[in-house]
């Protein structure tokens, strides 16, 4: 049975944040929602980023789900599974209209 805890909520921003941290696939800045009091992640992307215009422009949730290939099941993936980090997998998917992200701790 899938479970998900929220995580962060994601919002595209063109201002420079604080202590963003880069990451070049995407060619996106983003900071550390853990280190944000709501919880929110702000994302700067760099013209030219192969991220899909849903993810570039508008918000997104992101929760920490016990499986990736569950949480994806049946739904509309606009960003396959990909390494965030050398801990944690994610992909974003749709559900109706709502941008999710979807991580899964290895």
């Amino acid at each position: 049975m899938l479970t998900a805890e929220f995580h962060h909520f994601g919002v595209p921003t063109s201002a420079k944040g604080e202590n963003e941290n880069y990451i070049e696939g995407a060619k996106v800045y983003v900071t550390d929602p853990e280190a944000n009091p709501f919880r929110i992640e702000f994302l700067r992307f760099e013209e030219g980023s192969p991220m899909p215009a849903e993810v570039c422009k508008g918000a997104h949730v992101a929760f920490l789900v016990n499986s990736l290939d569950e949480a994806m099941a049946g739904r509309k993936v606009i960003v396959p599974p990909f390494d965030a980090t050398e801990e944690l997998r994610c992909a974003f998917i749709m559900d109706g209209d709502a941008v999710i992200e979807v991580m899964e701790k290895r």
